[in-house]
């Protein structure tokens, strides 16, 4: 009798205390649970085994990287009733974690020895290849952020071309109100130029570019405001993308494309510098570094624009940790930080601090584009990297959208200034005259 989809049902539920907010279809083709809701299709024990073998997320997304699970119906809803379950839900109820370790505990696994009896023999199959391998060493070395930036990025430049589109800007765009009719292309031309404008950049001005990716903002930069621009990335297929671009632009006497740490260049001041999205790679260890290395390369009265996703502050900091799937399939050794930390640091560093502006439902937008893209470009996505890996990027990105839409995590651009000595900043009388009057 097929009927492990309504076991499955039946034990989720006593351990969690609640009903499943989504229908369950089991390997032997049977399904339980709501017939309007989306569909978690668990197409093999072996998920059972490693959820098991590794409770929460990391055991959940191995599976899910395999394809053992699955999910039919809309993706954003399935992932926004499930991701309750993920972590504690209050009083009376109990989140997958908790109750699958409790499986794991001796004294209470008479309970659930239906559980262990569904998952299958013993033990569970090795990790998929796109988990990141183990990683030795102390954090935010220079080569070990080196090996994590790879793993993120040097999967191929078409997979990328596929997701981010022409622009190739893998970032948050900015959109206009009304953004239905706002294309991608066009929100992500408006972010650079917004950062152009808030760096104050024109004809000879001298930028660096920090984790300057594909090259877009440093082409953007000395084509559109002339200015002279230095982008540092540590990834060679970004690098060698780059100065393809640069070249076809004609810009190769504006822009130098440089495979370098930004802890290695050596030849400032510049007149600003621009960090799109790559703050979040410092990590706590080395944020003070960086802001002091970016405050250096700096001349007096020359501007930061920090670009950073930002997380919630947890009501004990020490309790943080990043998060076990992000940290395997996507970012090794990424974290995020508050946005008051951020702010403080570069305070410390001896910056002053200008203007904030959180963009978070911008960044929402962006990534639900980029999974359409994925979803409209699957087969060649799929060639362009590993069915594992294009699974990855489609959870990645669906459940990141919903998180910047839940107000789970934010984005903020930072505008900072190196005061003279004086205490000048050599900012306008009124602040946010970049921005442009509305229509």
């Amino acid at each position: 009798m097929a009927d492990a989809a309504l076991r499955l049902t039946a034990l989720a539920e006593e351990l969690l205390g609640i009903p499943l907010p989504v229908r369950v279809r089991a390997w032997d083709g049977s399904e339980a649970g709501p017939a309007d809701a989306p569909v978690l299709v668990v197409r093999s024990r072996r998920a059972l085994r490693r959820l098991l073998w590794k409770p929460g997320e990391l055991g959940l997304a191995r599976a899910w990287v395999a394809g053992e699970l699955d999910i039919e119906g809309d993706l954003y809803e399935a992932l926004d009733r499930i991701a309750g379950l993920l972590w504690d839900r209050g009083a009376g109820t109990k989140s997958v974690v908790h109750a699958v370790q409790a499986v794991r505990d001796p004294r209470l696994r008479a309970g659930a020895r239906e559980l262990i009896g569904l998952a299958g023999p013993w033990p569970p199959p090795p990790p998929p290849p796109e988990e990141v391998r183990r990683r030795t060493g102390p954090l935010h070395t220079k080569r070990r952020d080196k090996e994590a930036i790879s793993h993120h990025y040097d999967v191929g430049n078409d997979f990328y071309g596929l997701v981010l589109g022409p622009s190739m800007v893998y970032s948050c765009a900015y959109f206009g109100e009304g953004a239905g009719g706002t294309t991608l292309e066009e929100a992500q031309y408006a972010k650079l130029d917004l950062i152009s404008r808030k760096l104050g950049l024109r004809e000879g001005t001298r930028l660096l570019d920090v984790g300057c990716g594909w090259g877009s903002m440093a082409i953007h930069a000395a084509r559109e405001y002339g200015a002279r621009v230095t982008g540092v990335t540590l990834s060679k297929e970004q690098a060698a993308y780059a100065r393809k671009r640069v070249a076809h632009e004609g810009l190769t006497d504006r822009v130098e494309i440089r495979v370098q740490d930004y802890r290695d260049v050596t030849d400032g001041p510049y007149d600003a510098i621009s960090s799109i999205g790559m703050a979040e790679h410092v990590g706590s260890v080395q944020y003070r570094q960086y802001a002091d290395d970016l405050f250096a390369l700096l001349k007096p009265g020359g501007r930061l624009l920090n670009h950073q996703i930002a997380r919630r502050p947890e009501p004990n900091e020490e309790a943080y940790h990043v998060d076990e799937f992000i940290d395997a399939y996507v970012f090794p050794d990424g974290e995020l930080a508050p946005l008051g930390r951020t702010v403080g640091t570069l305070e410390d560093a001896g910056f002053e601090v200008r203007d904030v502006e959180s963009i978070r439902e911008h960044y929402a937008l962006t990534l639900r584009q980029w999974v359409a893209n994925l979803e409209t470009n699957w087969p060649a996505a799929v060639r362009a990297t590993s069915l594992g890996r294009a699974r990855v990027w489609r959870l990645y990105m669906a459940a990141s959208a919903l998180s910047f839409e839940r107000n789970k995590i934010g984005v903020n651009q930072v505008l900072a200034v190196r005061p003279g000595k004086d205490g000048t900043s050599g900012m306008p009388l009124r602040a946010r005259t970049w921005n442009p009057a509305p229509r």
